[in-house]
C-alpha cells in the first residue's frame, strides 16, 4: 500500500511538471514573438549605383582635378520634378559621388544661364533661390521624414548655407553637415560637397557623431537642382532619379523615392 501510495505520487508529479513546462514553453515563445520586432527594410533599391572609395579625398575648391573625379563616371540630374521641361540653353545637370570612411563627396556641374538669389535670408523661400539639394537616408531604409530625421534634405545655397526642416516644422541650418565651394564660369557652374552621413538618432542641439562609412553600405539617395531665372518662384526643379504619379516633388517628405547607393572599394 505504501508503495502503491509512493507510485501514485511520483506519477502526479510528473504530470504536473510536464503542463508546467509546456506551459511556460508557450509563454516564453510569446515574449520572443513579441519582442523580436526587428526593423524590416521597406524601401525597394531601385537606381542601384556603385560607387568607388576615394584614396586620397577631393579638395574642396569647386574644380575637376581631384584623382577620383577622374575615376568616376558621370550621372544625370534630368529628372523633372517641377515646372516644365527647361531648354538646354536654359538648364543642364549631371553629378559624380565618391565616399571615404568620414563623409560623402559629390562633384556637381550645372548650366544655368541664369544665376538667381532672390531671397537673401537663408530661411525665408529657400527653395526659390537657385540651389543644389542631396537627400541622403543613412540606413536606406525609406519611409516620411519631412519633421524628423530618418533622412534629411539639404538644400544648399549659392553662398553655401545648408537648410533643412528640423522636428519642430522650422528650418533650419546645417552648415556643419555640408562643406561645399561652387566656381562659376559663363553659365557654369562646378560645385563640390562634402557631406557628412548622420542617421536617424541625429538630435538638433545635442552633440552628434556622422557615421563612419564602410564598404557594402547602402544609403539613400538622390540629388536635384532647384532653378529660377529671377521670378518669385522656381521654373524647374530637375531631380537624378524618376519618380512615378503624377506628384514628383516628393523627395522632401518620402525617403522611398531616394535610389539607392552602395559604397565599394
Amino acid at each position: 500500500m505504501k508503495r502503491t501510495f509512493i507510485f501514485l505520487c511520483i506519477v502526479t508529479l510528473t504530470i504536473c511538471c510536464k503542463k508546467e513546462t509546456k506551459t511556460n514553453t508557450k509563454d516564453v515563445i510569446a515574449v520572443l514573438q513579441e519582442d523580436s520586432t526587428i526593423p524590416q527594410q521597406r524601401k525597394k533599391d531601385h537606381q542601384l549605383r556603385e560607387v568607388k572609395k576615394a584614396v586620397i579625398a577631393p579638395n574642396m575648391d569647386g574644380s575637376m582635378d581631384d584623382p577620383i573625379w577622374k575615376e568616376t563616371k558621370w550621372y544625370a540630374i534630368d529628372q523633372l520634378w517641377i515646372g516644365d521641361q527647361p531648354t538646354l540653353k536654359d538648364y543642364f545637370g549631371r553629378y559624380k559621388i565618391s565616399w571615404t570612411p568620414d563623409a560623402l563627396y559629390i562633384l556637381v556641374e550645372i548650366k544655368d544661364d541664369i544665376i538667381s538669389n532672390s531671397y537673401k535670408d537663408p530661411l525665408v523661400q529657400w527653395w526659390d533661390n537657385d540651389c543644389v539639394e542631396i537627400f541622403i537616408d543613412a540606413d536606406n531604409s525609406g519611409g516620411e521624414h519631412q519633421f524628423n530625421n530618418n533622412a534629411f534634405a539639404y538644400h544648399v545655397a549659392l553662398d553655401g548655407n545648408v537648410v533643412d526642416l528640423d522636428v519642430n516644422q522650422q528650418p533650419i541650418l546645417h552648415n556643419s553637415h555640408v562643406i561645399t565651394k561652387r566656381t562659376t564660369k559663363g553659365d557654369v557652374s562646378i560645385w563640390e560637397f562634402e557631406v557628412s552621413v548622420f542617421d536617424d538618432t541625429y538630435e538638433e542641439g545635442k552633440t552628434n557623431d556622422p557615421l563612419v562609412l564602410t564598404k557594402n553600405q547602402k544609403i539613400g539617395f538622390a540629388i536635384a537642382y532647384n532653378d529660377n531665372d529671377q521670378s518669385k518662384e522656381r521654373e524647374n526643379f530637375m531631380g537624378s532619379v524618376f519618380v512615378p504619379g503624377e506628384d514628383k516633388n516628393q523627395g522632401w517628405i518620402n525617403a522611398d523615392i531616394f535610389g539607392t547607393i552602395l559604397l565599394v572599394e
